[in-house]
């Protein structure tokens, strides 16, 4: 996976989030034992808002940018491959959910890239001899970290330093890919264990075929934590999507913050039926804010 993580540094530079309009509003949590953190948009500043399978229309200069740099070479302009992947992304979700039940699915991406170029291929854009000699997982890579720029969002080493020297478990429940734990050594220099993040409380969709706003992630979360004798009321979940984070959060009891910290991810969903009746315990709009509510004498 190093390769992986060189590419997310040669190919990264700092983002700082944009303002929003909506006010912290803040207050005690003196029952809180663990924290859990949505990481696109909440840990790490996305340029996109969300992880790649969800905003495959990200443009056809990364899939571009991403060919050139696995040494494919097509013979006539890529028009068309952003909706190909996303075409793509949603047969299988719709193939999955048929065959399986589940509601909301996740794919493995290096699969999808692969389906794709296969297309292409077919429909001549690209040699089918080159294909059998690219690794589609670094493919994935090389175009995400250009169609999706990450960075760590300010005062994530204080908020998750301060949270776990006051005795917090801490977790992820995030919608992911393979490349989305890389994150934190390629741009923080550690990996999310270093950084006091728990291994057993790191919940990715890729790795369990399921996505938010499903209520699996956050079930295996929930029932990890009651492992350790923590219940789901004493746990903060924090996100910063209503429905993909907040709602489902909710619905299985824990508290929720809502991190209205950059404007490029904050999803309110105002008008969407799904999150009425739906309010987070807390807003944040900068991460250092989390400890002052939680770290209550």
């Amino acid at each position: 996976m190093q390769q992986f993580v060189d590419i997310f540094r040669r190919n990264s530079d700092a983002l700082s989030p944009q303002p929003t309009a909506v006010p912290p509003r803040l207050k005690p949590l003196p029952q809180v034992r663990a924290v859990l953190f949505d990481v696109y948009g909440t840990l790490f500043v996305s340029g996109i808002g969300e992880v790649g399978t969800a905003a495959a229309a990200a443009g056809e200069a990364a899939i571009a940018a991403a060919i050139e740099a696995v040494g494919l070479r097509p013979t006539r302009p890529l028009n068309g491959a952003a909706r190909l992947m996303q075409d793509r992304i949603r047969a299988v979700h719709a193939e999955i959910t048929h065959r399986h039940g589940i509601d909301y699915p996740e794919v493995q991406i290096a699969e999808i890239w692969s389906d794709v170029m296969t297309d292409l291929a077919g429909q001549g854009v690209l040699d089918p001899a080159d294909l059998d000699r690219i690794d589609w997982k670094q493919f994935a890579v090389e175009y995400e970290v250009r169609a999706n720029p990450c960075w760590p969002m300010p005062n994530l080493h204080q908020c998750v330093a301060e949270l776990r020297e006051g005795g917090l478990m801490l977790g992820i429940v995030s919608n992911a890919q393979f490349y989305t734990p890389l994150l934190f050594p390629a741009l923080l220099g550690r990996t999310a264990e270093d950084c006091g993040i728990d291994a057993e409380l790191q919940f990715y969709s890729y790795r369990h075929g399921h996505a938010k706003p499903g209520l699996a992630l956050y079930a295996l979360a929930v029932r990890a934590l009651a492992q350790r004798g923590i219940a789901a009321q004493n746990v903060l979940y924090v996100g910063n999507d209503m429905l993909n984070d907040i709602v489902p959060a909710s619905r299985l009891g824990l508290q929720t913050a809502l991190f209205a910290g950059d404007a490029r991810s904050l999803r309110l969903r105002s008008g969407d039926p799904r999150t009425a009746g739906i309010d987070p315990t807390i807003v944040v709009t900068d991460l250092a804010e989390i400890p002052r509510c939680t770290m209550i004498a």
